[in-house]
């Protein structure tokens, strides 16, 4: 059972011993679009990355009604924004990165002449996350598999700002996630 007494010195003995994850400390080590769609990411693109998340899982629940009452029974799993995953990038001074994903858009479909690849994402389809300690040690990492690129977001200029750097955001489809390690 766990102790009820959590005085201050509690805290700050398990705060010392386990101390806090960091928002800061993640990476995206790799995004890979599958289906002969090739976006080939490098270590210095990846830098770009600003924000991701780590995406949430469900089970779902039936209720069984019986005589008045609802047994909820659990269901099959749910992942959380599986079709709208948001990642923030930084965007480099020529543009390259965003270009990426823009030809990824159109080699799914192409607006110029109505083609595309419309493939199924694929297990080899795959975003990689790595959440990291202080020393930049993994301590877990995430696959999300059977991604799609879904988005580019817009940039937003302004002449009258202070020189903010650009960022942008894309959002990708996922099949589901598992931890690798």
């Amino acid at each position: 059972m766990a102790q009820t007494r959590q005085t201050i010195q509690n805290f700050y003995t398990q705060a010392q011993t386990r101390d806090f994850a960091r928002k800061n400390l993640f990476r995206v080590l790799n995004i890979n679009f599958g289906g002969g769609i090739d976006i080939n990411f490098n270590e210095d693109d990846l830098v770009y990355a600003k924000t991701a998340s780590l995406p949430g899982k469900e089970i779902t629940s039936q209720a069984v009604p019986y005589m008045g009452l609802d047994f909820n029974i659990p269901g099959v799993t749910k992942y959380t924004n599986s079709a709208g995953y948001a990642l923030s990038f930084r965007c480099d001074e020529s543009y390259d990165l965003r270009t990426k994903f823009l030809d990824v858009l159109n080699e799914t479909f192409d607006d110029a002449d109505s083609t595309g690849s419309y493939f199924m994402p694929s297990a080899d389809s795959v975003i990689d996350l790595a959440l990291l300690d202080k020393q930049l040690d993994r301590v877990a990492q995430f696959q999300l598999v059977g991604v799609a690129l879904k988005s580019v977001g817009e940039l937003q200029y302004d002449v009258t700002g202070d020189s903010t750097v650009q960022d942008f955001d894309v959002n990708i489809t996922y099949h589901y996630f598992r931890q690798t390690a």
